[in-house]
């Protein structure tokens, strides 16, 4: 099995998530986990974040299991952090916004997705690296922009669900196959009905019938992607008479005895609930057409006792609360003027509650936007803090970074002993003289990754400048250190010399003593490198200990210090 095919796989599993029965979701579930756990024993980052999305995202869609999501979405957003993967780290955002939704947290829900598209933002002029071409690059912004209008959609925030969702057609638009086609067009028609629904609240009936008539237009048109999706279907059998969304478009634009016998049956058809929401209002304005109320109120009472609370998103609870209220009350359907109502106080009421909420979902979108902007503002802050503490050649920490952190691990108890190391690279002039500054700077990097990969993931590894490095290890007595620098030795020795040009690692060696100062410490490391370098170079001299030489094994090493605590 490639790589390739997890994902493919992961993604065929999670279109019939979907649209399935309880049963068959369970089962689906478990099968994604399967391939999540593959995927970490392979390692390959990419492929990892890919499956935690997969697996995160199928437990916020299966009712019950949305807790069981917040641990891998937590994976997820640490996993993107430490491998770069922007448009992955801002999905991680979204699907943690969709899981406050749940929650009922939506104002959390709300802070998450402008997290979310200020780090796409960003990652518009800074593009991932590991994405394996600009087509796959597309595929991933479309879905991740899709997550985020998920929660926007759900908070009832249209217009900005509009914008976010044109972003994502706009991404795809040229390499988009029949199921993204699908997946896009049944978004837009679920918006569009829910957008009209709300409109209809605020007494704007010209433009809600719009947005029917839309949608309408749109449930035709997915007709054919449809049929090459990779959503479960009928083979042979229409769309519309399959997906009760689209059933539901063409019968809010013109509601009539024509759509009842379609609709009847996908009233219990698989998929979102929202989705059969707006299915059970479409049959029940049908039926109100034919002078049907009591069925109509059947429908909708039924839609509301069985519809698991959790995931029901708030604007749509309050919409079938409407289409209940209005059919109690011997109202006609819209845009029919409602009955005089018997407490006009009540009705006062309603009305005035309305505009409240009307007003409060522009405030949201305003916030929205205003937490976005401090997104993006704190996450230009933190890169240029980082740009100031890092070195730009090898990423490392630099000078001023490692003061500050040999301050802080000084003053720690849980740090002593604290063993210091000052590295030279011997040979390196004649790199720079002999080929080019270019094939120096190489160097340096390669040496950086091999550095830290033959370290503890806690020890710190920085560029004291030139060609020199300082390595602290907190809890490291000097034999236990020195053990481990040796390994480092012994790993740049054994570089290829394509990649090293003959460079090897001089070392000095000290540990930090009580009340020393970091210039003092660092001074005691450099005498020691200069006995490495006077003893022919590759070697750590630890003061207080024997030199140790590339390959040889120290001549006292710490119990505790195994090779469990090196990476």
């Amino acid at each position: 099995m490639s790589d390739t095919w997890l994902m493919g796989r992961a993604r065929e599993l999670m279109a019939a998530i979907q649209r399935t029965s309880r049963a068959e979701q369970l089962d689906l579930l478990d099968r994604v986990d399967e391939l999540l756990t593959e995927s970490q024993r392979r390692g390959e980052p990419f492929l990892v974040a890919q499956l935690l999305r997969y697996a995160g995202l199928a437990k916020l869609v299966v009712s019950g299991y949305a807790a069981e999501a917040e641990p891998l979405l937590d994976e997820l957003l640490a996993h993107t952090r430490r491998h770069g993967l922007l448009i992955l780290r801002a999905d991680a955002h979204a699907l943690r916004g969709r899981r406050m939704v749940l929650a009922g947290q939506e104002d959390a829900a709300l802070t998450e997705i402008a997290g979310a598209l200020a780090i796409l933002d960003d990652a518009a002029s800074a593009p991932d690296t590991q994405m394996g071409g600009l087509r796959n690059r597309s595929k991933l912004l479309s879905a991740t922009l899709v997550d985020c209008w998920v929660v926007l959609h759900q908070l009832g925030l249209y217009e900005a669900a509009e914008e976010v969702i044109t972003r994502a057609h706009q991404a795809i638009r040229d390499s988009a196959g029949p199921h993204e086609i699908t997946l896009q067009l049944l978004n837009r028609i679920k918006m569009m009905l829910a957008w009209g629904l709300r409109l209809e609240r605020a007494g704007e009936y010209e433009t809600a019938a719009e947005k029917f008539r839309t949608a309408a237009s749109m449930a035709i048109a997915v007709e054919a992607p449809f049929t090459e999706s990779l959503f479960p279907r009928r083979a042979g059998v229409p769309a519309v008479d399959q997906v009760g969304l689209l059933a539901a478009a063409l019968a809010l634009a013109a509601p009539g005895g024509v759509h009842i016998e379609r609709l009847v049956p996908l009233q219990d058809e698989p998929g979102f609930p929202p989705s059969q929401i707006l299915v059970a209002i479409a049959l029940a304005r049908c039926l109100s057409r034919e002078g049907r109320d009591d069925e109509a109120i059947d429908v909708l009472l039924r839609i509301q006792q069985t519809r698991p609370e959790e995931h029901a998103q708030p604007a749509m609870r309050l919409i079938l609360v409407r289409e209940l209220a209005r059919l109690a009350n011997g109202a006609g359907m819209p845009p029919d003027p409602p009955p005089k109502c018997p407490n006009g106080l009540l009705a006062s009421y309603a009305s005035t509650l309305e505009n409240e909420l009307w007003a409060l979902r522009e405030s949201q979108i305003a916030s929205l936007h205003t937490r976005r902007e401090h997104a993006r503002l704190s996450a230009e802050h933190g890169a240029i803090t980082k740009q100031a503490l890092h070195d730009p050649l090898t990423g490392l920490p630099n000078r001023r970074a490692l003061d500050e952190r040999l301050r802080t691990l000084a003053t720690s108890t849980g740090a002593q002993p604290l063993a210091v190391a000052l590295i030279d690279l011997d040979g390196f002039k004649g790199v720079n003289d002999l080929h080019s500054h270019a094939d120096g700077d190489d160097v340096l990097r390669v040496v950086a990754s091999t550095l830290r990969d033959t370290l503890r993931g806690d020890d710190i590894v920085a560029r004291y400048g030139g060609d020199e490095f300082v390595v602290l290890l907190p809890g490291a007595p000097v034999s236990a250190a020195t053990q481990a620098l040796g390994r480092s030795v012994s790993a740049v020795a054994a570089l290829p010399h394509h990649l090293s040009h003959g460079v090897t690692l001089s070392v000095g060696l000290v540990s930090l003593r009580p009340q020393e100062r970091a210039d003092e410490v660092l001074s005691r490391a450099d005498a020691a490198m200069y006995q490495a370098k006077r003893r022919g170079g590759n070697q750590v001299s630890p003061v207080g200990g024997a030199p140790q030489a590339a390959g040889e094994e120290p001549a006292t090493t710490d119990p505790t210090w195994g090779i469990g605590d090196h990476t």
